[in-house]
């Protein structure tokens, strides 16, 4: 188990602002990652440093954002004024979560600019429109596209989330106290805040610490 990535919600015809402007606060460039034809959504990506990326992501008018539970998410999230959607963790065996949680992961996919189609199985997020502290999980299938392989000088330093650590490690399937654990140490920081889940996340770029929230 391990964190995959990190996701910041926006209305459509903010999308381009919000990744040049969390682009320039890091110091990094953001790539059109192309459309989640499934879920009427679209994305840019940015990878980070130790396998994980940040996902700017909007909701197309399309009916499938309508029905979708990730683009109901993001359309949600969107409508509050945008921000921080949630995070997602990865793991190598999505049978013994959906064990664990009594029902069947779904396949996703994303088609890049380039073509290359993306494929993965998600488990979770109606459990994150019910309580955005929770992530949900995705087990890669074309694991040698992974959006964070290029990798970068960026590194995800600290999450702060409105919840209940008990309610995560419930969710994760650990104890309390190994939650960071399954975050390769990052830090988690619980805060009191008026959005419920991830409220802001620190980075260590170049320049310095850079908080986003």
């Amino acid at each position: 188990m391990r964190l995959d990535h990190i996701s910041y919600a926006c209305a459509p015809g903010e999308l381009a602002e919000v990744v040049q402007r969390i682009g320039a606060d890091l110091g990094a460039g953001f790539q059109d990652g192309g459309l989640h034809p499934a879920f009427g959504t679209r994305n840019f990506v940015l990878p980070l440093a130790e396998g994980c990326y940040i996902e700017v992501v909007a909701a197309l008018d399309h009916p499938a954002a309508e029905k979708a539970p990730f683009g109901r998410a993001v359309h949600r999230r969107a409508e509050e004024g945008g921000g921080w959607l949630g995070w997602v963790v990865g793991v190598d065996d999505i049978a013994s979560v959906e064990d664990r949680l009594g029902r069947l992961s779904v396949e996703g996919h994303r088609i890049r600019p380039d073509g290359v189609d993306l494929r993965w199985r998600q488990i979770g997020v109606l459990d994150l429109l019910d309580d955005p502290q929770v992530p949900f999980f995705v087990r890669w299938l074309t694991t040698e596209d992974h959006p964070a392989r290029a990798g970068s000088d960026v590194r995800l330093a600290s999450m702060e989330l409105n919840g209940d650590p008990h309610t995560l490690g419930e969710w994760l399937g650990v104890d309390d106290a190994q939650v960071c654990e399954c975050l390769d140490g990052i830090k988690v920081t619980w805060v009191d805040s008026e959005d419920r889940g991830l409220v802001a996340c620190e980075f260590e770029t170049p320049r310095g610490r850079v908080r986003i929230d």
